[in-house]
């Protein structure tokens, strides 16, 4: 789990500037892969809420429609150097005054198919190590 600073900033118009993302519930995905999917979504520098509309450099979404793109782009952080996505479920809180956003992540491995070969290999590869122990 990361933790991060956030600054809240006074709303100018009504605009409030996204202030930061922060990620938890992540063992094993980096915290930097999560929020930059996050972040791809529109939350990130440079973008603010005006109501209940997110603004970035490139386009104007509801809010809620950039939730929901967040989450879903979330889930497709990988393991670095694999395919592999464990994160089945997520949630992205927005405080609307702050600008914050919160990403709350499940990992799940169970649902991780391993091939049979994998399992082979690992299982081929373990040496044991026996220690010599005399008592005297």
């Amino acid at each position: 789990m990361a933790y991060v600073a956030f600054s809240a900033s006074d709303n100018v118009d009504e605009q409030v500037p996204i202030a930061g993302v922060m990620v938890k519930g992540n063992d094993v995905i980096s915290t930097s892969t999560i929020k930059s999917y996050v972040q791809s979504a529109g939350f990130r520098d440079g973008s603010y809420i005006k109501g209940n509309t997110l603004i970035t450099s490139q386009r104007q979404l509801l809010l809620s429609d950039a939730i929901q793109n967040a989450e879903q782009l979330a889930k497709l952080s990988t393991i670095p150097g694999t395919s592999i996505a464990p994160i089945n479920a997520v949630d992205v809180q927005v405080d609307t005054t702050t600008g914050n956003v919160v990403v709350t992540v499940v990992e799940d491995f169970s649902a991780i198919p391993l091939d049979e070969s994998v399992i082979k290999n690992a299982t081929a590869n373990h040496t044991t190590v026996e220690v010599n122990n005399t008592t005297g």
